[in-house]
């Protein structure tokens, strides 16, 4: 009698289990040098789980160079550790009030990749950042504020939660009378798609108005895994949107970010939000001009479907908020008629309308 051997099935929690957090584990793959990834990694903790490892081509690609430690994160000193000055609007650990009507909740101490471009990069992985004490104490703040009413959960990640801690967290903000909106915040379904269950998705049905907001910075990140990941979230009726990060040498170009963001709406993602790399310290080797993001806008402008240009956004320094940069189309005023310039570069006059 012959007896069939079944191999495991692949869950997230065992890839979790299976990641890679040392350069040791990295030196087989790639030939990195240890003792300089050794030296990052003391500083800033890494996690590349086996699903997004194996997006990586070669050594320096636009998937290795989000994942893998690099030198200039302790050899750089530009920027600053917290340059959103999270920690100074925190009423309590862990929730940052920056605008009247919402708060960003922090849910989740991990990920599943450790970008390392990360805004949090001063304490993501860290031991501490989220506690279930924290967790407590954001709730009642949210409770004791009736101006809140749209809570964005974020971490970390807050998909990473199983989904029983993750039900009880929601559960408590849905009950909140003037909380009206939940977000997550997440990229899970980029960087492990294979999170997103069915179950999850179930669960989380029962929690609408409910939006995610994912993130995907490259092409290569919209894989079959990903497409059914964002699928399922869409078919429990939840909106998906993508907050990507300009990053230099990864997707500063006209071409990548077009090719990425009909991706994205071909899995029904929204491209939202094209952030201005945030100035945190570790992270300048991954900055761009401003010049050079509003150039990629107007070469997306046009040329892909409206539905795939996102806005172009600036978290500005110190707390002041998010602001959003455009193309300049008007180039004057020329008696009674407007001088614009549209996609093609072509100079057109439009009518100026009296009030």
């Amino acid at each position: 009698m012959m007896v069939s051997l079944k191999k495991p099935v692949e869950t997230w929690e065992r890839m979790l289990l299976s990641g890679v957090s040392s350069p040791d584990e990295l030196a087989h793959s790639f030939g990195i040098d240890i003792p300089d990834v050794r030296q990052v990694v003391n500083a800033y903790p890494m996690f590349i789980n086996p699903y997004y490892m194996g997006l990586i081509k070669c050594r320096g690609d636009a998937i290795y160079r989000q994942a893998v430690p690099d030198i200039p994160e302790i050899s750089e000193l530009k920027g600053t550790p917290d340059p959103l000055n999270e920690e100074d609007l925190s009423p309590v650990p862990g929730l940052t009030h920056k605008y009247p009507d919402r708060v960003l909740f922090l849910v989740s101490g991990r990920c599943a990749m450790y970008c390392r471009f990360c805004n949090r990069k001063r304490k993501v992985g860290g031991a501490g950042m989220v506690t279930e004490e924290s967790i407590r104490e954001g709730i009642k703040y949210i409770r004791s504020d009736k101006n809140i009413r749209d809570v964005l959960l974020s971490g970390g990640d807050p998909l990473l939660l199983t989904d029983a801690g993750l039900f009880k967290i929601l559960s408590e903000i849905r009950a909140i009378p003037h909380v009206e909106v939940i977000r997550i915040g997440t990229r899970v379904p980029c960087t492990l798609p294979q999170r997103i269950t069915p179950n999850l998705a179930e669960m989380l049905k029962g929690f609408h108005p409910l939006y995610i907001n994912t993130h995907f910075n490259h092409p290569w990140e919209v894989t079959p895994e990903s497409a059914l990941a964002c699928s399922m979230l869409a078919d429990a009726g939840i909106p998906l949107g993508c907050q990507t990060v300009l990053l230099k040498g990864i997707n500063d170009s006209v071409e990548i970010m077009g090719e990425l963001m009909r991706r994205l709406v071909a899995i029904r993602v929204r491209p939202y939000y094209l952030f201005q790399a945030d100035l945190v310290k570790g992270t300048s080797h991954f900055w761009t001009g401003l010049k050079k993001g509003i150039e990629v806008m107007a070469g997306l402008q046009g040329y892909v479907s409206g539905m795939c240009i996102p806005r172009f956004m600036i978290d500005l320094p110190d707390g002041g908020g998010k602001i959003p940069v455009v193309p300049e189309y008007i180039k004057c005023i020329d008696g009674n008629e407007y001088i614009i310039k549209n996609y093609q570069g072509r100079e057109l006059r439009y009518p100026v309308i009296k009030e």
